[in-house]
């Protein structure tokens, strides 16, 4: 079943539940959807599988019902500049599933939309489990996002109205100078993660654990550490880093924590499906089925 559902400040999704209805649900954020032709090699060559969102769910769909949809795309394709906090953002996940008629559900989200489940799961009892891949879940690196966002907005101001911008030709990941790439988006695009890390900074993480009972899975690649250069505020992002700092602790609060192993095991490739379906879809059975 698909469904357009109205979020909270008007803008219409895309909603789709599938699965039979008998079993948990689990919600996927991530959902993106699939693309075809050059769109789809280009996504290759960064290492992303352009039919990830299908791939998760036809990957779950036998044992679990999944709610799904792409809540990042949605708002590159709706900035909510202002208003792009927590709360908004837990109030749109909860309209959703009011409107697919889901009282309880288990919840998968990656790097931005992980955080977003950890604000979800202290917000709601509705929440039955929560996997958060590619963001710590303690010690969250809320300040220096807060920094790369700012930069990033910033640059996507400047370079608005550029006219060197070429988005004709394919500039493939090896060819990038990372540390001086030149933004080229949206301001209301990258206005929006400003808003929400900005409104994030205080958000004591620690102080919310033992709010949290529910079972709970967090994961990393082990190379998911990402150093930004001067354009973006001289910062590193150490997911890894953090996560492996606090395993015990986290372990002794109740969390399952994972670390995905290989050389090439960064941001990009711990979040795909063939990398994370092994790991999630076992521990939701384990978690939600036994």
């Amino acid at each position: 079943m698909n469904k357009v559902v109205k979020l909270n400040d008007g803008s219409e999704i895309e909603v789709g539940l599938t699965g039979n209805s008998n079993n948990k649900t689990i919600m996927l954020s991530i959902a993106k959807k699939s693309v075809f032709g050059q769109a789809a090699e280009t996504l290759k060559l960064w290492g992303v599988d352009p039919e990830l969102g299908n791939k998760f769910v036809e990957g779950l769909s036998d044992t679990f019902q999944v709610l799904f949809f792409d809540y990042e795309g949605h708002r590159m394709e709706h900035p909510n500049g202002d208003n792009l906090t927590p709360e908004t953002i837990v109030k749109d996940f909860l309209l959703i599933a009011d409107e697919m008629k889901v009282e309880k559900f288990g919840y998968y989200g990656y790097s931005w939309l992980a955080l977003a489940g950890l604000q979800l799961a202290i917000r709601t009892n509705r929440l039955e489990c929560l996997i958060m891949g590619g963001f710590p879940p303690m010690e969250g690196p809320y300040k220096e996002m807060m920094t790369v966002t700012n930069k990033t907005f910033e640059q996507a101001l400047y370079n608005q109205d550029s006219s060197e911008a070429d988005h004709s030709e394919q500039i493939l990941p090896e060819e990038i100078d990372w540390d001086n790439i030149q933004v080229q988006m949206n301001p209301d695009q990258t206005k929006q993660f400003v808003t929400m890390y900005k409104s994030l900074v205080q958000f004591h993480d620690k102080k919310v654990q033992d709010r949290l009972y529910i079972p709970r899975l967090t994961f990393a690649g082990e190379k998911d550490t990402i150093t930004y250069g001067e354009n973006f505020g001289n910062v590193s992002v150490d997911v890894v880093g953090l996560i492996k700092k606090n395993k015990r602790e986290l372990e002794q609060l109740g969390w399952d924590v994972e670390i995905i192993e290989g050389i090439s095991m960064d941001h990009t490739k711990a979040m795909q499906p063939d990398t994370v379906l092994p790991l999630i879809k076992p521990w939701l059975s384990k978690n939600l089925l036994s």
